[in-house]
């Protein structure tokens, strides 16, 4: 006691109150985490860090359990990753990672993410069709239309209709791209996607679906390639000024998976938004040596 009060650690309010002795941040090892987590909140419905996918955890809790369970450098597997949460926090924390999904829907919004936060613009996916009779057994596999329908969209950066979580009746609609034009407006791309046999009368609907929804331009993905009736319907629905940019563009535009696979993207005003909540951007080294551990 008499060395801490020379030491002027020892320190009263005021005369008459009890002394106490004086500590420093670093000299106190701290509260070891214990078994029951309840620090880190969920996710918040109006969150920031919200995507809309419905098993998504916080990033901060994935975090920790990687920083407590793994040095820098070392590689880190999410064989169920969802929306990719632990490979955000991996990246983040400088480890390496691969991540395993059987959904195309999670491959989509784990690739936006990355390259957000990362600028990861070309993450190595393995599994997923690279030729249309790859494509053609995707969607004829059990359960495989909305696997196909939600790898087709990712290929234009297309948003399922709803969110990440619904299925269901569409009213032909299977995805959404927004843009801005003149003024901030925000412009709609309806997307329609189709596994199966094709016809004029499918590219008629999406035209009316276009009138309905007062959106801007329709993308019409599809199997098989468009017939040319179809390509005389796309025609009759005119084109789209973009006051912006003061260029027209095809209102309706047919795209085969062919082509697609070939590297054709859609044509459409440069102000596209993001397809996914968009996540914020992470300066961080391990980008590049994520690309040389897949050889990239």
């Amino acid at each position: 006691m008499e060395e801490l009060h020379r030491q002027g650690r020892i320190v009263q309010s005021k005369p008459g109150t009890v002394p106490r002795q004086k500590r420093y941040l670093d000299e106190m090892p701290g509260m070891p985490v214990s078994t029951w987590w309840d620090d880190i909140p969920p996710v918040q419905a109006q969150g920031a860090e919200r995507l809309g996918y419905p098993t998504q955890k916080p990033l901060a809790l994935l975090e920790r359990v990687i920083a407590a369970s793994s040095r820098p450098g070392d590689v880190v597997l999410d064989p169920f990753c969802g929306c990719g949460t632990a490979l955000i926090a991996a990246e983040t924390l400088g480890r390496r990672w691969i991540g395993i999904d059987v959904t195309y829907l999670s491959i989509a919004v784990m690739r936006a993410r990355l390259r957000d936060a990362f600028g990861l613009e070309d993450v190595p996916v393995i599994g997923q069709p690279t030729e249309v009779e790859g494509a053609r057994q995707l969607a004829q596999s059990p359960g495989g239309r909305y696997q196909f329908q939600w790898w087709a969209l990712g290929l234009i950066d297309a948003k399922p209709l709803g969110g990440v979580e619904k299925k269901g009746a569409d009213r032909g609609i299977d995805g959404v791209i927004t843009f801005t034009d003149r003024n901030g407006e925000i412009r709609t791309v309806l997307v329609s996607v189709k596994s199966g046999g094709v016809n004029s009368g499918m590219v008629r609907d999406l035209k009316g679906t276009l009138e309905r929804e007062q959106a801007s331009i329709g993308l019409f993905v599809t199997m098989e390639e468009p017939t040319e009736p179809m390509r005389e319907e796309a025609a009759t629905a005119g084109l789209f000024h973009s006051e912006l940019w003061n260029r027209d563009y095809q209102r309706i535009q047919l795209l085969s998976i062919r082509e697609l696979l070939a590297g054709t993207k859609p044509a459409l005003p440069p102000f596209v938004l993001p397809t996914y909540q968009q996540a914020e951007r992470v300066p961080t080294k391990m980008a590049a040596e994520q690309r040389e551990m897949f050889g990239g």
